[in-house]
């Protein structure tokens, strides 16, 4: 059965077995017959987010229960998001099918999915379970633990000429570049690319550019006021090494937080270390001017609270995702809860990899890289597929 006609069948029992307020046009208590979410929706947790006393998942992909979770409301931007997952799928005609572990599925499974929730426009969703299939990852310990970090877009002041402040290149792809491109420090401290025209505008900070080119595109805003989108244009296939642990290895540093605004501060404060922090990271972004919106690697825009960045070998992009996403509690410094939401694998990173780590979009400007820089606990994540008879695995 559909689920427009399932969404009718019932309001037909509504009709026939309950009674609404009709003049508020709020719909009847839910019959047995419809699921509800059950206490197996708050488990108890660690400080961190991990579940107490989590049992190892046997396989990367796990068949979960999906009646035992509360879906949220298909809201405005979620259903925005959810569109663009169908563009996403859309435009990628290379690839239809996928194996990840055991698990089998395709592109036509992630389009259903996406179709399922979209019929469901503006309801808070009842017996999905009807429809959809929840398989949950297994995470970064094999016990369902995935790391939820965020991400935003950054926007930074620039000049298109270099003068004044304004003395740092953003530079775009060399594209008749020779044999291997060069390491951050190379670029920046050796000037490898100095007279190749390859300048799109200048910054005033070192660390504007690095953040922005980890966030993977950002609105550069000139003097005048005016702002232009640069978007990803690839980058020098260095590996990423995380300055963050190279900073908490470094106890004569001692950052007083290592979120992106604790980092900040502490290079502000100690302008003579920030080569020596940044050239940790040999892995340096290039960019191109566009005048849309941000978008990520499946080429669709980013909707904030709902796009993410994932490891594509273990999450398709155009997956719809059921995302117990930790809530960090400030008085008590731990996580308190989850809140489950739906989330659209929309992009990549060069630091997530693995099934247990995925970055969170959190929208442009100061407030979202607030929220972003906030952001590292663990949740669960449960991929979204169409019912079937069988679960999609295949034998060893």
């Amino acid at each position: 059965m559909r689920p427009y006609l399932y969404k009718a069948a019932v309001f037909a029992l509504f009709l026939w077995g309950c009674q609404g307020d009709v003049n508020t046009g709020e719909l009847p208590v839910a019959l047995e017959s419809l699921p509800q979410p059950t206490a197996l929706a708050q488990p108890p947790l660690k400080r961190n987010g991990k579940v107490e006393g989590a049992q190892p998942l046997a396989h990367i992909y796990e068949l979960s229960p999906i009646d035992s979770f509360p879906f949220p409301t298909i809201t405005e931007p979620l259903t925005a998001a959810l569109r663009q997952n169908l563009s996403l799928l859309n435009l990628a005609q290379g690839r239809r099918s996928y194996q990840i572990g055991q698990l089998i599925t395709s592109h036509e499974d992630l389009e259903e999915a996406a179709r399922i929730l979209l019929s469901w426009e503006n309801e808070k969703p009842a017996g999905l379970g009807h429809y959809l299939d929840a398989y949950q990852i297994w995470g970064a310990d094999q016990k369902g633990a995935v790391r939820f970090t965020g991400y935003f877009t950054p926007i930074i002041p620039v000049s298109r000429e270099q003068q004044g402040p304004f003395q740092h290149p953003i530079y775009t792809h060399p594209i008749s570049w020779e044999g291997a491109l060069p390491t951050r420090a190379k670029i920046e401290r050796d000037s490898a690319f100095k007279g190749l025209g390859l300048e799109l505008a200048y910054a005033k900070s070192k660390v504007d550019i690095y953040y922005m080119q980890l966030q993977g595109s950002g609105y550069v805003e000139y003097p005048d006021g005016t702002r232009e989108l640069f978007a990803y244009n690839g980058s020098n296939r260095h590996p990423y090494r995380s300055i963050e642990k190279y900073l908490n290895s470094r106890h004569d540093l001692n950052p007083a937080k290592l979120s992106i605004a604790g980092i900040r501060s502490f290079l502000n404060g100690k302008p003579g270390l920030t080569d020596t922090v940044l050239f940790q990271n040999p892995s340096y972004t290039f960019f191109v001017r566009q005048s849309a919106v941000p978008a990520g690697a499946g080429n669709v825009p980013l909707t904030p609270q709902h796009s993410i960045a994932v490891d594509r070998r273990y999450i398709p992009l155009g997956s719809t995702l059921l995302a117990a996403c930790p809530v960090f509690d400030n008085r008590t410094q731990r996580v308190s809860h989850y809140e489950y939401r739906l989330l659209t694998a929309q992009d990549v990173g060069g630091a997530i990899r693995g099934p247990g780590h995925i970055d969170y979009y959190q929208g442009v400007g100061p407030e979202a890289a607030r929220t972003a820089g906030n952001m590292n606990a663990y949740g669960r994540l449960w991929l979204l597929l169409p019912k079937q008879s069988e679960p999609r695995f295949i034998s060893n």
